[in-house]
């Protein structure tokens, strides 16, 4: 058996089509164009290179972006100071400021200065606060997550009372899309590198999603045959026929795991795509709810 490929790049052109439509009617009726402010700090080149794709996708569907490049040295009080001037800034709907920052700043106050109805990365306390109570939804969820949860929709995934698994427990995506996972009625367990006897856990799955950030890990023997198998790893494999002398591969073994998976998305052209479309539906959403205030 060979499994179903998840189209990330398809399912994403969809929603940043959806947006574009949205956005052009919102310029029709209200005279409004949605921003999304960016914050770079420093010249980490995967950060720069993200943020590159983020303004790139913006201006396809009619998103105005700002974007603000700040030096790698910047003080804490400069950079909360700039966040609080596009707090305050009525063309401005969402604020994105890239992470990782560098090593000097405290990257939860700088996340806590972002106004709430700005949050468009979803990284809030209180939106993440919001995600992890029953009852209560966030104003944003967070991207990459949101993403997720989109391409198990999308691809028929019965996600209620299936056994979950999360490889990996980062603020931004591992928590995250476990407890939307859980909300959403799956039975979830959270793997990481204490973990015993991992390959036990994984073959449980019914839906399994790596994001351990280890270089093609999950083989196929680890895969519950019939599984969803969802990739959030981006990692560079050595490839001397590749002209930049590597190529992008995930957290999962494509070739072994996809014999025995029901599902499976590729690296690249799975998770990466979804998480730019989320965002852009993020600012669109608080765009909307600017508009309603």
């Amino acid at each position: 058996m060979t499994a179903k490929i998840i189209d990330g790049t398809s399912i994403a052109a969809d929603i940043q089509e959806e947006v574009k439509i949205a956005v052009e009617a919102m310029q029709a009726t209200h005279n409004y164009v949605p921003g999304l402010a960016t914050v770079l700090v420093g010249e980490n080149p995967a950060s720069t290179t993200y943020v590159r794709m983020k303004q790139k996708r913006c201006a396809e569907v009619g998103i105005r972006s700002i974007g603000h490049n700040l030096p790698e040295d910047i003080p804490q009080e400069d950079l909360e100071e700039l966040v609080g001037d596009l707090n305050a800034d009525p063309e401005v709907n969402g604020i994105l400021v890239q992470l990782p920052l560098p090593g000097h700043l405290d990257e939860e106050a700088v996340l806590n200065t972002i106004d709430l109805g700005k949050d468009v990365d979803g990284f809030h306390p209180v939106n993440i606060g919001r995600l992890a109570m029953k009852g209560r939804n966030p104003l944003f969820i967070p991207c990459t997550p949101y993403g997720v949860m989109v391409l198990l929709e999308k691809s028929g995934v019965e996600i209620s009372g299936s056994e979950a698994v999360v490889l990996g427990r980062s603020n931004i995506v591992g928590l995250p899309v476990a407890m939307l996972l859980q909300k959403a009625n799956a039975t979830v367990t959270i793997c990481h590198s204490r973990t015993k006897d991992l390959a036990a856990h994984t073959r449980e799955a019914d839906i399994l999603v790596a994001a351990i950030g280890r270089r093609e890990m999950v083989t196929g023997d680890m895969v519950k045959p019939g599984a969803a198998v969802i990739d959030v790893g981006i990692n560079q494999k050595e490839d001397p026929t590749k002209k930049r002398g590597y190529r992008l591969v995930g957290d999962v073994d494509f070739e072994s795991a996809k014999e025995v998976a029901g599902a499976i998305t590729p690296v690249p052209g799975g998770v990466g795509p979804m998480t730019i479309a989320m965002l852009l539906k993020n600012t669109l959403h608080a765009a909307e709810m600017s508009l309603a205030d």
